[in-house]
């Protein structure tokens, strides 16, 4: 596995440097760095949020899978934590 492969057991947590938080200035969520602020729309937000350093992505999913029963979104997600890895915003615990 190379470093820039997402494990799919291992927790994920938002990465040293970022911190995600609402901004009621934004009304939304926000991952907040040193060079800046990135706007997130509700579905990033809500996926960031469980990003806590206690689930792995299939957890992730499937904790949005038990909130949103109707929607089928497991591959949206796995493609977000992947570009949110990619990007350094998020890493395993």
């Amino acid at each position: 596995m190379s470093a820039d492969t997402l494990p799919t057991d291992a927790p994920l947590r938002i990465a040293p440097g970022y911190r995600l938080q609402w901004e009621e200035a934004q009304g939304c969520n926000v991952l907040l760095f040193p060079e800046g602020m990135i706007k997130l729309n509700p579905s990033a937000g809500e996926i960031l949020g469980l990003c806590d350093g206690s689930r792995s992505g299939a957890s992730v999913v499937a904790a949005l899978q038990k909130k949103f029963p109707q929607a089928d979104l497991e591959q949206d997600v796995r493609d977000f934590l992947s570009i949110a890895h990619e990007r350094g915003w998020i890493c395993p615990a």
